[in-house]
């Protein structure tokens, strides 16, 4: 070594990625929506290009031909929901009938064309024609209710599979409008399966046909669909507080945009409610 040589400095060592920083930057990576288990038997019919290519008829043909003359719609998307590849868990806020379809029709179709909504299974899949029709529409799966375990599980295989799912955490859907607490089961499947949670915030749709009404009332009323950046769950992060987040995530979405669809005047109605 010359007197004019000097050691060269040792390069740091990489620091290892949290759970978080992996799993958010493979969000958009193709090997991610190829990844998962191959569906099989009763599972394959929720990836099926033929019914996807149905529903994509039915919900964005048909389906938004009727929204069209009875509602005025718009929606939101935030960027980084495009890029999302694989399985998801898509939450929001619930207080019509219109929800899931308003948000199967807003969502990406690539990112919309195998998600599946969970139904009541004592309702829509006791009769055939019931079962046939959310199929179609809604690629749904069911739900057992009243203490039935016959489908536990099934949400949970369909992630495996590489099929999203729509969650409605509050259960049921509101009777006043006002979003209720989330149960947490939503973002303990999350947590469980390692997939992202899509949240999306549904404006106006209370207001343009709540429980109760079987179609939307007249005059066009405005509905917004709002779908923010998907979300990760924090290193340790139980089930319960990640449940907050994503709640307080929807709430965020809900309030940014209520007054520019429903007018001031309708907030000071619900706060004085």
């Amino acid at each position: 070594m010359t007197s004019q040589d000097t050691p060269e400095e040792p390069v740091p060592a990489p620091q290892p990625k949290s759970r978080s920083e992996r799993v958010r930057a493979s969000l958009s990576a193709r090997s991610r929506g190829e990844g998962w288990e191959k569906p099989q038997g009763e599972l394959a019919k929720y990836r099926s290009r033929g019914r996807a290519a149905m529903r994509f008829i039915l919900q964005r043909g048909f389906f938004g031909a009727v929204v069209s003359s009875n509602l005025t719609t718009s929606k939101q998307v935030h960027r980084r929901v495009r890029t999302v590849r694989g399985p998801f868990v898509l939450v929001s806020n619930h207080s019509s009938h219109i929800d899931a379809p308003m948000l199967a029709r807003g969502l990406p179709w690539a990112q919309a064309r195998f998600l599946s909504t969970g139904v009541a299974a004592d309702y829509f899949f006791a009769v055939w024609y019931r079962r046939l029709f959310v199929r179609l529409l809604f690629n749904a799966f069911p739900i057992d209710r009243g203490g039935s375990r016959k489908h536990s599980g099934t949400s949970r295989k369909l992630l495996r599979a590489g099929v999203p799912i729509l969650v409605f955490p509050e259960g049921t859907r509101q009777i006043d409008g006002k979003l209720a607490d989330f149960k947490p089961g939503a973002a303990a499947l999350a947590i469980g399966v390692g997939v992202p949670v899509v949240p999306a915030a549904i404006i106006g749709a209370h207001e343009a046909m709540p429980k109760g009404r079987s179609w939307p009332k007249k005059g066009r009323p405005p509905v917004r669909v709002v779908f923010g950046e998907p979300m990760i769950s924090q290193e340790d992060e139980s089930a319960v507080e990640f449940s907050s987040r994503i709640r307080a995530r929807v709430k965020s979405l809900y309030d940014e945009h209520h007054d520019e669809v429903l007018g001031s005047a309708v907030r000071d109605e619900e706060e004085s409610a």
